[in-house]
């Protein structure tokens, strides 16, 4: 193998692993403060499961829940809430004022859809 077709190999080797990273680095990234999570409920349970919505105190709890059934979205702590018709969405933007643990969750069923965790 040539000195230049050996560069090329190592060249394309550096550039798969560069982008190896960067995807593996920025998914399941929810601490941002622009970060945006969607959660799915299907049949009155989370798609993929309880999701996990972590954020900085003093930073943007953003996310958005699709549901196919109507029920209450409750953010347990921060005792906001708001309601979803069946096939629709609702979003929550608002600031963790708070650090800790928080339940959301179907309000009527009492079904967890996700957790917030609101870092110090």
């Amino acid at each position: 193998m040539s000195q230049r077709a050996r560069l090329g190999v190592i060249a394309a080797a550096v550039v798969v692993a560069v982008v190896g990273f960067v995807i593996a680095s920025s998914s399941g990234d929810n601490t941002k403060e622009s970060g945006l999570v969607h959660i799915v409920v299907r049949h009155a349970k989370p798609v993929g499961g309880v999701r996990e919505i972590t954020v900085k105190k003093g930073h943007r709890a953003r996310f958005t829940v699709t549901s196919d059934v109507a029920d209450e979205i409750h953010i347990h702590g921060y005792d906001l809430h708001k309601d979803v018709i069946k096939g629709g969405t609702v979003s929550f933007d608002f600031v963790a004022k708070m650090d800790g643990g928080f339940v959301v969750e179907l309000e009527s069923r009492s079904k967890q859809i996700a957790s917030l965790k609101v870092l110090p």
